[in-house]
């Protein structure tokens, strides 16, 4: 059977795997474009995790279809790991062999003709800026480092579609930059990237995200559609000279929605720009001393907030 061309690169229909009585993926549907960028945002737990480990043909899902370049999961899945690259949080490299040591055992392992060896080693190599560490042991690199060279081995049989699992964590912001700056280099030579995260900012850098939470996709779009469908409600960024006392006192105010703490001040959730920072003045007023109070466009992580909040009201 040969695989669709034409098709998205991955394609979840109503996906579902349980162990015994949990439900890790719950009925999932969704599609990648070719290309694309492809965010799979969540806190720990929230069936991520599982799905990737689904479409790299490690896993059997309990129920639903899903393919992988056109491949089906159940009945293809080494078909699937011929084409894809996988990378997952614990880096999996060996810390006794150096840098050019684990691309070269890498090779192996993907089946990298030997022909074509020397130009991929040195692809890797300029690609993560490796090239001055090639003899180093890689238990000497920094996370960062490690990040990239478990990313270069990942791509070294040129694979269309690279899976990456929370491959920022534990890294130092700086490192996650320059992570990011990589995988869009790979976007642009035309790989699909499917990426697994818990930070909520690197929902800005991704083409479209699904939004997971109890295994559930609870919203999916572009960063942009996704901060639109907060709908009428608008976002106040407060600071004050008493965090705690403010966040007591705007609780059960008329016209405010939600108070969160972000950072060293408040989100504040209000259904009318105007009104609502008249009412947070007014709660305010006497002996708290008001340093920023202005309306600021929400971030991912006060998307995710809102859209969990519904889904608990919806259950409750």
């Amino acid at each position: 059977m040969l695989p669709e061309t034409n098709g998205p690169a991955v394609r979840l229909q109503n996906l579902v795997k349980r162990f015994g009585t949990f439900t890790a993926v719950d009925n999932v549907t969704l599609d990648v474009a070719r290309g694309e960028i492809f965010g799979f945002l969540g806190p720990n737990g929230a069936g991520k995790s599982t799905t990737i480990r689904i479409l790299c043909g490690l896993m059997a899902p309990t129920s639903g279809t899903a393919m992988v370049g056109g491949f089906d999961v159940g009945t293809q899945a080494e078909e699937i790991k011929r084409r894809i690259g996988y990378m997952s949080q614990k880096f999996s490299l060996y810390d006794d062999l150096t840098v050019s040591e684990n691309i070269e055992f890498f090779a192996g392992v993907y089946n990298v003709p030997p022909e074509k060896f020397a130009e991929r080693r040195d692809f890797v190599l300029e690609m993560a800026s490796l090239e001055d560490k090639r003899d180093t042991k890689t238990t000497l690199l920094s996370g960062g480092w490690k990040q990239r060279l478990a990313l270069g081995c990942a791509i070294l049989h040129e694979p269309p579609i690279l899976f990456l699992d929370e491959p920022t964590s534990g890294v130092d912001p700086i490192a996650r930059r320059s992570f990011w700056e990589l995988i869009y280099r790979l976007s642009d030579a035309g790989h699909t990237i499917f990426v697994t995260t818990h930070y909520m900012d690197e929902a800005e850098y991704c083409h479209r995200i699904a939004l997971m939470y109890g295994g559930r996709t609870i919203a999916l779009g572009s960063p942009a559609e996704l901060k639109k469908s907060l709908g009428g409600e608008h976002l106040l960024n407060l600071e004050t000279s008493n965090l705690l006392e403010s966040l007591a006192r705007l609780h059960n105010v008329e016209g405010i929605l939600d108070v969160a703490v972000f950072g060293g001040g408040l989100h504040v959730k209000v259904s009318d720009a105007y009104e609502g920072q008249v009412a947070i003045r007014k709660a305010l007023a006497g002996d708290i001393q008001i340093e920023t109070l202005e309306q600021i466009t929400p971030s991912m992580e006060d998307v995710f907030v809102s859209l969990i909040e519904q889904q608990e009201k919806a259950a409750a």
